[in-house]
């Protein structure tokens, strides 16, 4: 099966942080979590993706196409939310709507409509008047209404409560079982990917520690474990116990 997002070797250096040959795949109908610590290269690595900065060296085949030479194509394919991002402010909903279905050639509006009423959001409303989960759901909504093939989303659930949060990861399991879609998500949270994701990519200081599927991603650290620990480590103890050398490292310097 062709992978929807294949990335190959991405470097990108900026003064004191290196993206370095930063791999991994993702496989259609699937949900990966981009897991790392803050400042770990996890934004950065998507905004490569995307073009948004240009990388030094690698690849992004998306759709089995050179996403460089087809951006424009691909990125009718594709939905992107970044967490945080408070876009038109001060414009209601319909406004925001209107302006972007202009972007897409196969826009749908009855899908949109259904969206809207799923998730119980106002077009009347201004976008600062959203919640920080409505906003994020809004934003599904536009990505989903022009048939979006890949999901791309930036700490989606951060600074969501604990009920938000859990909403909107039930909503990707959705989106992926009943519009055929894949997700890429990133997030220093440990329990979303213990409840969504199919595969994980662990970055750690601008390097793939590991990218497989959550199974074989969790037996990978066994080693970690004390001898007379028989319990199955957390997503959460995995990072801990894998960021500790990193953190002696700098203090030693």
């Amino acid at each position: 099966m062709e992978a929807v997002l294949n990335v190959q070797r991405i470097n990108k250096h900026y003064p004191g942080f290196t993206l370095e040959n930063v791999s991994f795949s993702l496989a259609p109908n699937r949900i990966m979590g981009l897991i790392g610590k803050n400042g770990a290269g996890k934004s950065t690595t998507l905004k490569v993706i995307l073009n948004m900065v240009s990388p030094k060296s690698g690849s992004v085949t998306m759709f089995q196409k050179n996403f460089y030479h087809h951006e424009k194509e691909c990125k009718q394919r594709i939905g992107v939310v970044f967490g945080g991002i408070d876009f038109y402010p001060l414009k209601k909903l319909s406004t925001i709507t209107a302006v972007t279905r202009k972007f897409y050639t196969n826009w749908d509006q009855t899908q949109y409509q259904k969206y809207i009423k799923r998730f119980a959001l106002d077009e009347n409303k201004k976008f600062k008047e959203l919640s920080n989960g409505m906003k994020v759901k809004y934003l599904l909504a536009l990505a989903l209404s022009h048939h979006a093939e890949l999901l791309i989303l930036d700490e989606p659930t951060s600074g969501l409560d604990p009920v938000s949060r859990e909403e909107l990861l039930h909503i990707f399991r959705q989106i992926v079982k009943n519009e055929k879609c894949s997700i890429l998500f990133s997030t220093h949270i440990t329990s979303d990917l213990d409840r969504c994701t199919d595969d994980i990519t662990y970055i750690q200081n601008g390097r793939v520690l590991i990218s497989a599927d959550k199974d074989t991603f969790l037996h990978s650290f066994e080693h970690l474990k004390t001898p007379d620990d028989t319990r199955p480590l957390t997503l959460e103890e995995i990072m801990l116990r894998t960021e500790r050398p990193t953190i002696k490292s700098q203090v030693d310097n």
